[in-house]
């Protein structure tokens, strides 16, 4: 077995056990558990300096989203309302870094149009259904789901170009969607609808990231 696939099942069997104290309440395996999960999959990424389809630059500008989205991990194991602050700003700023890492390379095509607008119908529904209970922080989340929206865009308009393999940009949008899908179920149980099994998010949340990081070391050896 190579590195990056033990690498990922190191990462799901340590995701397994978080997700398992979540639901139990074990807070202290919690504390545990959680920076293991995320550092591991920084380290993740970092294997792709390592193989002959990696791309310096491309690992540097994914391990920057995963090192901000670890800062977000260790805000949201807080209670505290600034804590939570912190964690959607370090997200914020993760997802801003990805759109950047999936845009340098490949430009902005004309046809990207068609994307960006499904992207905003989608952020407008999503939005608009979280509108009613988020008081305070209506500013914040609009800026977050504006710019979690732009991320998977960029996410999806890897297809169709010379820099990302087709299986790199299925893994990539695959990664993107999963990291969405999880925002909007933490979202929807904090502002809008709470429910006992929300933190099957971190499933999700975990799978993203670690398709974002195994795309780093896909590119064709030599490029």
């Amino acid at each position: 077995m190579g590195l990056h696939p033990l690498s990922m099942l190191v990462v799901a069997v340590l995701v397994f056990l978080l997700i398992r104290a979540e639901f139990a309440g074990y807070r202290r395996m919690i504390y545990r558990i959680k920076p293991l999960c995320s550092l591991s999959v920084v380290l993740l990424a970092g294997l792709s300096y390592f193989t002959p389809g990696g791309i310096a630059t491309y690992t540097a500008g994914i391990m920057g989203g995963l090192l901000l989205s670890f800062g977000g991990d260790m805000a949201l194991m807080f209670p505290a309302k600034r804590a939570f602050s912190i964690g959607l700003a370090l997200f914020l700023l993760a997802h801003v870094v990805y759109a950047i890492v999936l845009t340098v390379p490949i430009g902005y095509a004309p046809t990207d149009l068609w994307g960006a607008a499904v992207a905003v119908v989608i952020s407008a529904v999503v939005y608009a259904y979280l509108f009613p209970g988020l008081g305070s922080m209506k500013g914040p989340v609009l800026a977050y789901v504006v710019v979690i929206g732009f991320m998977v865009h960029r996410a999806t308009a890897t297809f169709g170009t010379d820099y990302f393999t087709p299986a790199q940009a299925w893994i990539v949008t695959i990664g993107a969607g999963l990291f969405y899908l999880s925002d909007v179920i933490l979202a929807v149980n904090k502002f809008r609808r709470p429910f006992k099994h929300n933190r099957i998010s971190l499933a999700f949340y975990y799978a993203g990231q670690m398709c974002l990081a195994v795309s780093a070391g896909m590119f064709p050896a030599g490029v």
